[in-house]
């Protein structure tokens, strides 16, 4: 828990989202997979009134699934 609430562990995070999905080794569905969802709930969050998460918490948590599950899939390491 200590390790989400860390500032440094975020920039490391969106390091390596920025280079997977700059990467030409992830493929371009399995990058996606982070972006829709992401652009479609900024976009449109009155859409779904019955999930009641904040855009950045909502982007965060979809960050940490992808950067994960990609960089251990690809063996990519955080910096």
């Amino acid at each position: 828990m200590k390790k989400l609430l860390s500032l440094r562990h975020w920039g490391a995070t969106f390091k390596l989202i920025f280079k997977l999905i700059t990467s030409s080794q992830v493929l371009w569905w399995e990058k996606l997979i982070f972006v829709v969802p992401v652009i479609i709930y900024w976009i449109s969050p009155d859409l779904m009134p019955f999930l009641p998460v904040d855009d950045i918490a909502f982007t965060m948590i979809v960050a940490e699934a992808f950067a994960s599950r990609m960089a251990t899939k690809y063996n990519i390491k955080r910096s």
